[in-house]
C-alpha cells in the first residue's frame, strides 16, 4: 500500500506534463485545418484534470521514492500513459476498438512502430503527428523528462531514472546531479532531432512528413504518414538521411552528451559498444546486399546495396521502416535482420533488444569459461573497454538473457495457442519484445497487426511494454516479494 501511495504524486506530475504534449498536434491541426483540434483539446483537458486531481489528492504525501516505488511508477506511467493517449485515436477513427487503440498508443510510447492502422495517407495530419510524437517522447523516455522536474517538487528522481534507463550499468552518472543528467540528455536529443528535421526537409519531404519522420527516426519507432512507408518517395537521398540518423539514434546518448559537452569525439572512441554496433550493422548491409545479388533478387550490386542498407539498418536499429516488402526476399535475409534487432543497438540508445553491451559481456563470459576449462587456476577477470567488470554485472546479464529467452518462447507459444501460424507468431513475438514493429509473414512490413484478434493484440501490447522496460522492471511487480513490507 505504501508503494502505491508513494507514486500517486509523481504520477500526477507526469500526467500533467504529458497532457501538455497535446499542444503539438493542436498546432498541427490548426496549421493544416484538419478539424481535429477540438478533439485534442478535449483529450488534453481530460488528461490534465485527472492528473491534477491525483496530484492535489496527494499533495501532503511527500514520501521519498524507494527502488520499488520507482519501478512501479515507471510501469504505471508507461501503461497508464498509453491508456490516456488512446483518446484522440478513439475519437478520430470510427470503429477502432480499445484493444487496437491501446496497441497503437503503447507501440508509440515504447518506440516500437507496429501499427494496426491502414489508410494513413487519409488520416488527419495532426493525428499522424500525435502518433509520431508518442514515439519521440517514448524514445528517450518521458520518465527522464519528468526526472528533471520532480526534484523541484521534493520528489527524488534517481530511482525513476535507474528503472527506466536501458542497459546493465545504470549507476554510471554523466553529471553529479540526476536532474542535470536528464536535462543534458534531452538537450542533445532535441538538437539532433532538429538536425534530422532539417535534413529530411532539404532531402525532399514537406514539413509535415519531415516532422513526423523526425519523431519516429529519433525514437526508432517506424510510424509513417504513408501506407507505402519510404517507398512513397522512392528517393535514395531521403533513405540516406534516414540511415544516418537511425544509426545516430542507435548509439548511446550518453556518448552523444559527453561528446557535446567536451566538444570532442573522444567519448565515442571510449565507448566499447560503438565500434561493434557499427561493424555488425554496416557489415550486414554489405553481406545481405551480396546475398540478394547472388540470389537474383536485384540486377546489380548497387541497387541491392541501396535496398539492403535501408531495410537492414531500419530493422537492426529496431526502427521498423521499410522501402520494400523484404519478406519477399529469400528467408535468410529477413531472419538475419530479425536476429540483428535483438542485440545490435547500444545501451542508452532509443533502440530495443538486449543491447550490444550485454551481447559483448555474454561473449566475454563464454571466453572466460573456455579459459577456465583450459587453465582452472588462472585468474581471468571480465574486462570490457579496458575496465574490469564486476561479477554481479555478469550474473545480472546472464539472468537477463534467461528471462529474455523465456519471455520470447512464452510469448510465441501464447500466440501459437491462440491460432497464429508459427512464422507469424514468432515474428510478432520477437518484433514486439524487441520493440521493432513489423514482424514476419502476416505482420510483415507490407501488412499491419490488424489481422490479429483482440487477445493476440493484448499479448503483443504486453510484449512491447515488457521489452521497453527491459523485462525485470515490469515482471518484478508480479512477484509476491515486491508487495511485502
Amino acid at each position: 500500500m505504501r508503494t502505491l501511495i508513494a507514486v500517486i504524486r509523481p504520477l500526477g506530475v507526469i500526467g500533467m506534463v504529458m497532457s501538455l504534449s497535446h499542444l503539438v498536434p493542436i498546432a498541427a491541426s490548426l496549421l493544416n485545418d484538419d478539424g481535429a483540434a477540438r478533439v485534442f483539446c478535449i483529450s488534453m483537458l481530460f488528461n490534465f484534470v485527472v492528473a491534477l486531481i491525483a496530484f492535489a489528492a496527494s499533495r501532503n504525501l511527500k514520501l521519498e521514492l524507494k527502488p520499488r516505488d520507482g519501478m512501479l511508477l515507471v510501469v504505471l506511467a508507461w501503461s497508464g500513459g498509453a491508456a490516456f493517449a488512446t483518446l484522440p485515436l478513439l475519437m478520430l477513427i470510427p470503429g477502432l476498438s480499445f484493444a487496437d487503440a491501446y496497441f497503437e498508443a503503447i507501440s508509440g510510447l515504447t518506440a516500437s512502430g507496429g501499427t494496426v492502422l491502414s489508410g494513413l495517407d487519409a488520416l488527419p495530419p495532426s493525428l499522424n503527428i500525435w502518433r509520431g510524437l508518442l514515439v519521440w517522447l517514448g524514445g528517450m523516455g518521458i520518465i527522464v523528462l519528468a526526472v528533471a522536474i520532480l526534484p523541484l517538487l521534493g520528489v527524488g528522481g534517481r530511482q525513476i531514472f535507474k528503472a527506466e534507463t536501458p542497459g546493465p550499468m545504470k549507476d554510471q552518472k554523466l553529471t553529479p546531479r540526476i536532474a542535470e543528467t536528464a536535462k543534458g540528455l534531452w538537450l542533445v536529443y532535441v538538437l539532433i532531432s532538429t538536425a534530422c528535421l532539417i535534413a529530411y526537409h532539404l532531402a525532399g519531404m514537406n514539413w509535415l512528413d519531415a516532422t513526423m519522420h523526425m519523431f519516429t527516426t529519433m525514437g526508432l519507432g517506424g510510424f509513417s504518414t504513408h501506407d507505402a512507408g519510404f517507398a512513397h518517395w522512392n528517393s535514395p537521398l531521403i533513405e540516406a538521411v534516414a540511415i544516418v540518423f537511425m544509426l545516430i539514434a542507435s548509439l548511446n546518448f550518453g556518448s552523444h552528451f559527453l561528446a557535446f559537452r567536451s566538444r570532442s569525439a573522444r567519448p565515442y572512441w571510449r565507448d566499447p559498444e560503438l565500434p561493434l554496433c557499427l561493424l555488425v550493422i554496416l557489415g550486414s548491409c554489405v553481406g545481405i546486399a551480396a546475398y540478394l545479388l547472388i540470389t537474383g533478387v536485384y540486377p546489380n550490386f548497387w541497387v541491392a546495396l541501396r535496398y539492403a542498407s535501408f531495410n537492414v539498418v531500419s530493422v537492426a536499429s529496431t526502427t521498423g521502416y521499410s522501402s520494400t516488402d523484404y519478406i519477399q526476399w529469400p528467408i535468410f535475409a529477413p531472419m538475419w535482420m530479425l536476429f540483428l534487432c535483438s542485440f545490435a543497438t547500444c545501451s542508452g540508445s532509443t533502440g530495443g533488444g538486449i543491447k550490444m553491451i550485454r551481447a559483448q559481456l555474454l561473449y566475454v563470459q563464454i571466453y572466460r569459461e573456455f579459459i577456465k576449462l583450459l587453465h582452472p587456476s588462472a585468474v581471468n577477470p571480465a574486462k570490457l573497454g579496458g575496465q574490469v567488470i564486476d561479477n554481479k554485472v555478469i550474473f545480472a546479464v546472464l539472468g537477463f538473457l534467461f528471462i529474455y529467452i523465456a519471455s520470447l518462447v512464452s510469448l510465441t507459444l501464447l500466440l501459437l495457442v491462440s491460432g497464429l501460424d508459427a512464422l507469424t507468431a514468432f515474428g510478432a513475438a520477437a518484433a514486439s519484445l524487441n520493440n521493432l514493429g513489423p514482424g514476419l509473414h502476416l505482420v510483415g512490413p507490407a501488412a499491419t497487426y490488424a489481422v490479429l484478434s483482440d487477445f493476440q493484440t493484448w499479448v503483443c501490447s504486453f510484449a512491447m511494454l515488457l521489452g521497453r522496460l527491459e523485462l525485470f522492471t515490469l515482471l518484478i511487480i508480479f512477484t509476491p516479494a515486491f508487495w511485502r513490507r
